[in-house]
């Protein structure tokens, strides 16, 4: 029945994908369009044909909506910060959404959306603590506990891409400069674009980062070695994380989580990060792909 759905709204620095999801986990519909990048009114009109294509389905034009973006809302301003989409940034989405659907619209940041997801009924439920990990354009978190999302009064809790890479030298770290204005931090070393700028930095060859995994699995000697580099860094900047919260289970969505060899080589490297020496913390890829952010979204619409 129709009041048991809930639309999802993934916004995207490339694609903004929708979904009619109901409470029994049962996908309706689902749709991507190309995200119009720096345009801030396209971007809320895309999505308020999103949502009228998704209600069309469902017959009905009031369904609860969530939105995961490439930020935060600031509960200082009720505008958005912190996007990697720069064109989001001060801007007043919550409430220009609300004004154009008439009706409440939660927002969240897109890495929340995964945890919420990964956590409910994804590769993390039944586990009470979940980090998801976005390893994709950006480098960002979510954390939920028994279900519910961590968020914090500024907003943030789970970025732990905008702090330095750990066991890091500092003439390395300044070498990546960040958008958020600092360098150095662990979104430009282990995101896509991080791990690209790796390789040109060794090789001085320009790859995307889905070009060097595809290289690394054909034998391409250089797309390895930087392989070989990157999951260390990938180890050392998750070992800060189960440093501090210890999560029941790691949850890796985004383009990189595609790369197998992570999974193979990662828990070596994490035992000699982790304090202690010890760590069995299960790491394994979201159970809906690069979907599952957009799920999050609906149920966060659920709440």
């Amino acid at each position: 029945m129709s009041q048991h759905w809930m639309v999802g709204i993934d916004l995207g620095g490339t694609k903004t994908e929708v979904i009619l999801l109901d409470r029994d986990s049962q996908e309706h519909f689902r749709a991507r369009k190309p995200t119009p990048t720096g345009d801030y009114r396209g971007c809320v009109e895309l999505i308020a044909t999103l949502v009228g294509e998704a209600e069309a389905v469902a017959g009905v034009s009031t369904l609860p909506v969530g939105v995961g973006i490439p930020g935060c809302v600031s509960r200082l301003t009720g505008r958005v910060k912190n996007g990697n989409s720069t064109w989001l940034n001060g801007q007043p989405l919550a409430t220009d959404l609300q004004q154009r659907l008439q009706r409440p619209v939660t927002l969240t940041n897109d890495a929340n959306c995964l945890a919420l997801s990964e956590a409910t009924d994804g590769a993390g439920q039944g586990h009470d603590v979940v980090l998801a990990v976005i390893l994709g354009t950006g480098c960002g978190a979510g954390v939920s506990v028994a279900g519910r999302l961590l968020s914090g009064p500024n907003g943030v809790a789970g970025e732990w891409g905008h702090n330095p890479l750990p066991w890091t030298s500092q003439c390395d770290l300044e070498r990546r400069p960040c958008f958020c204005g600092k360098a150095g931090c662990i979104e430009t070393f282990l995101s896509g674009t991080g791990l690209s700028l790796t390789h040109r930095l060794q090789w001085q060859e320009l790859m995307t980062a889905w070009e060097i995994a595809d290289a690394a699995e054909r034998g391409v000697a250089a797309a390895r070695q930087t392989l070989a580099t990157y999951i260390p860094q990938l180890a050392r900047g998750l070992a800060s994380v189960i440093n501090v919260i210890d999560p029941d289970v790691i949850v890796l969505g985004g383009g990189l989580s595609n790369v197998e060899a992570i999974y193979r080589e990662l828990p070596d490297y994490l035992r000699a990060y982790v304090f202690g020496g010890e760590c069995d913390t299960p790491v394994m890829p979201a159970h809906f792909g690069d979907s599952s952010g957009v799920r999050g979204a609906a149920w966060l619409a659920a709440r």
